[in-house]
């Protein structure tokens, strides 16, 4: 059984996907919302995982405080929070890896350090804006953790994954990083390789769980770099990461601060599930849920492209632009990416919006969100619809982790 801890575990995303193989028991999870008296999503985590080992205490103070209580283990998962360089914030907002939430990935620095015996494997996920960050440095975030990681004896691979490019029902694209000690059997085998592009092209466990042809020539040099510095020169590097320089692309390996790093294509050709495999009969649709017929032209007006005269608040008149959105949402193909403001009745550019057998326009139900990151129906039941809405744009899709847990699981065997 690989022993594993859950950080920043939402509603148990990680833990949902890992389980299912059974070969993954979380022995401990962690999550806490510094903005709110009532923990939210602690509570759906504890009511769907009685008798787990879960803390709702602030992970930094438990480190601090209280850090013995954090098991050993062989797997450390989270999808750390991103709120900080999110698509749903304007880049010039996004303050990277400095930011409130941004930091709380010297949490999970702080266990790997400290743990006496630290966990041999790391299975992370965030925005795939992450590789970018910040708009001033580009993929400054990314090598500071890199780093980090690599100072600490890990070996690091990565990819953005679109879950929908691989037959699940929503179009959510995120990067998934995955690490692994340097003495570890499977931190021996990449070391070994005569090439690090054998290892994220052909022989991987990212690779093996979600194919990829990388787009250009592996020898191309300037695919190739080092990381190098300490963490605060890499922190005030402006010549290698500057604002227009874009060092990480969508796959990648390091190993000792040596980066490999390409564009990649998914490869699959099985079954893909649409937005309307997932949807709910008609007739089990709670009232709230249709749009009615004096608030369409609303829908109709957020959704559709506009190009507007508007004046800013220190007088300058500016042209405001934006395309239309697919109004209704397209039930033959996967969804567009859920988002938190999901909830509520009030008309939104975001929302989803499907249309009925009979012709009526409504929202998603929280049952419908649930299916689309692939959790169990009714896995946030108990919460207002606004707050499964919530976690549902907050969270992953199970699919993936289910799949990446069960190729790291076949060769740990």
């Amino acid at each position: 059984m690989i022993k594993t801890i859950e950080l920043f575990a939402g509603v148990g995303g990680f833990r949902l996907g890992l389980e299912r193989s059974n070969e993954f028991k979380v022995v401990w999870s962690n999550q806490y919302e510094p903005l709110t008296k009532i923990q939210h999503a602690s509570d759906v985590y504890k009511a769907r995982f009685p008798g787990a080992n879960h803390s709702d205490i602030d992970i930094a103070k438990v480190i601090d405080e209280d850090f013995e209580s954090i098991p050993d283990h062989d797997l450390l998962v989270g999808g750390f929070p991103c709120q900080d360089y999110s698509v749903a914030r304007t880049l010039k907002k996004s303050s990277g890896i400095q930011g409130k939430k941004g930091v709380l990935w010297w949490s999970i620095h702080a266990i790997l350090k400290n743990k006496t015996n630290p966990p041999k494997y790391l299975m992370l996920e965030n925005v795939d804006r992450l590789l970018k960050s910040p708009v001033s440095q580009r993929g400054r975030d990314f090598a500071i953790m890199l780093a980090s990681l690599s100072d600490l004896g890990y070996v690091v691979e990565w990819r953005v994954i679109n879950a929908a490019d691989y037959g699940m029902p929503q179009r959510r694209k995120r990067v998934y990083i995955m690490a692994y000690k340097s003495d570890s059997d499977i931190g021996k085998e990449i070391k070994k390789l005569k090439s690090p592009v054998d290892w994220i092209t052909n022989k991987g466990v990212m690779q093996e769980a979600f194919p990829m042809q990388v787009n250009s020539t592996p020898s191309k040099p300037d695919k190739y770099f080092v990381i190098e510095g300490d963490l605060d020169e890499i922190t005030n590097n402006t010549v290698d990461y500057t604002s227009k320089v874009r060092p990480f692309d969508t796959i990648g390996v390091m190993i000792d601060r040596k980066v490999y790093t390409d564009s990649a294509a998914a490869e699959y050709k099985g079954k893909k599930k649409t937005l309307g495999s997932i949807l709910e009969d008609e007739k089990d649709i709670p009232v709230e849920f249709f749009i009615s017929k004096a608030d369409l032209d609303k829908w109709a007006y957020l959704k559709g492209a506009k190009k507007e005269e508007r004046t800013a608040s220190s007088g300058h008149v500016y042209y405001y632009s934006e395309g239309p959105v697919t109004f209704p949402d397209a039930l033959d193909r996967a969804s567009r990416t859920i988002v938190t403001g999901e909830g509520g009745k009030g008309a939104s550019r975001f929302k989803h919006v499907v249309e009925t057998p009979s012709g009526r326009l409504r929202r998603l139900t929280p049952v419908e969100l649930e299916r689309l990151n692939m959790f169990p129906d009714n896995h946030t039941e108990g919460a207002t619809d606004a707050k499964r809405a919530f976690f549902m744009g907050n969270a992953l899709v199970v699919g993936v982790v289910e799949r990446l847990g069960k190729s790291l699981a076949s060769r740990l065997k």
